[in-house]
């Protein structure tokens, strides 16, 4: 293959993977040869950029039964050489197509090996070519202490896809993987490492699972992520839900409703930058989330002792809790209401809040302003 067709079957091969908080998430991207393996992303600052995501090789030792560069899958096989997708990059970058990288790779050879290929190419994007912007690097199952480092230090974000929530989830997953050893150690070992050393404190970590492939809860999911954020600290977890890949095992697999992927989001929102504890998640008997409605508006219809809550002496921590009520519009009512009250659902819609959500669950200055709604007021 020539560089644009491996460019094409191996950013085609590293599309499912969620480098970033929005990476092609209902955003439009171009459409030309190039441009359909660059996404909308959003930096650790907040900063929207576009990111080349690529595989080093999409040649995989690995059998995972939903993925498509699994080893026993017909198809194309491509590899990236160091130095051919550096330069690559750099010729992207130069035109000013893509601001970041996100490389992942296929194993061949073991987890270290493969890494220290794709280390190769951090290298020479960062010192032969002079790169100084977002760089994420996959760290493959299995990585050695040394290669973890070196990611580190070369990336600004590092991640392991543990794919589902347990050994005995991934099991049903594949046969070549070890949950705690390969997935879930280099997370650790890196955790450790930017503990240790001064210079890593500001690199950060990700993860990813795939949703309805191994038959787990939404209650085993949430917990293990709860865990990963207390005890790892990762900056994200992302949720795939699972869409069978022909000439796979579990081709013939039903589908994963995008609402259930959807709900794992809110409830993460909520674990993140909400304040709730996994303690205080409600599923159903089979352990889901609720279908019907988004989990904060769950929790408040089961704790009616919560509310009303009155928007103008609340604190920041019981706004939280009022569905239809989010970290920025909460963030403008306490900005606000040192030279203001808040007497109309109104106001509460100018500062972009849900007021319809919010209304059955507050007072403004007194007042139930579910009966403004009913009035049409």
């Amino acid at each position: 293959m020539d560089v644009q067709q491996k460019l094409d079957v191996l950013g085609a091969g590293a599309q499912t993977d969620l480098a970033c908080g929005s990476c092609g998430e209902g955003q439009v991207r171009v459409r030309d040869e190039v441009g359909r393996w660059i996404y909308p992303a959003v930096r650790p600052d907040g900063k929207l950029i576009r990111m080349l995501k690529i595989l080093q090789t999409n040649a995989c030792e690995k059998d995972c039964y939903y993925c498509a560069t699994r080893r026993q899958r017909d198809q194309p096989r491509a590899t990236f050489q160091p130095d051919e997708l550096a330069r690559l990059f750099d010729q992207i970058h130069r035109a000013r197509l893509a601001e970041a990288l996100f490389i992942s790779s296929g194993v061949v050879g073991g987890g270290t090996r493969t890494l220290e290929r794709m280390l190769a190419t951090a290298e020479l994007v960062r010192h032969k070519y002079g790169f100084r912007g977002y760089l994420h690097l996959k760290l493959m199952p299995g990585a050695e202490p040394a290669a973890i480092e070196r990611a580190l230090q070369l990336a600004d974000r590092v991640s392991v896809n543990l794919e589902a929530p347990s050994s005995e989830h991934l099991a049903k997953l594949s046969s070549t993987k070890r949950y705690t050893e390969e997935l879930l150690a280099p997370l650790q070992i890196a955790k450790r490492l930017i503990d240790n050393n001064p210079a890593l404190r500001h690199k950060t970590m990700t993860t990813q699972f795939v949703v309805g492939a191994a038959d787990e809860t939404d209650r085993e999911i949430v917990a293990r992520t709860a865990q990963l954020y207390r005890e790892l600290q990762l900056a994200r977890v992302y949720y795939s839900a699972f869409q069978p890949v022909e000439n796979t095992p579990l081709e013939d697999h039903a589908p994963t409703p995008l609402l259930r992927e959807h709900r794992l989001y809110q409830t993460d929102f909520l674990l993140r930058k909400y304040g709730f504890s996994f303690d205080e998640l409600i599923f159903d008997a089979r352990g889901n989330l609720s279908i019907e409605a988004d989990p904060k508006t769950v929790w408040a219809v089961n704790h009616p002792e919560f509310f009303p809550v009155e928007v103008n002496r609340a604190s920041r921590e019981q706004l939280l809790r009022v569905p239809g009520l989010g970290p920025v519009s909460v963030r403008r009512i306490l900005q606000l209401r040192r030279t203001q009250k808040f007497r109309t659902i109104e106001q509460l819609a100018r500062i972009g809040a849900d007021e319809k959500r919010a209304a059955p669950f507050i007072l403004l200055d007194g007042r139930v302003p579910a009966r403004q709604l009913a009035l049409g007021l």
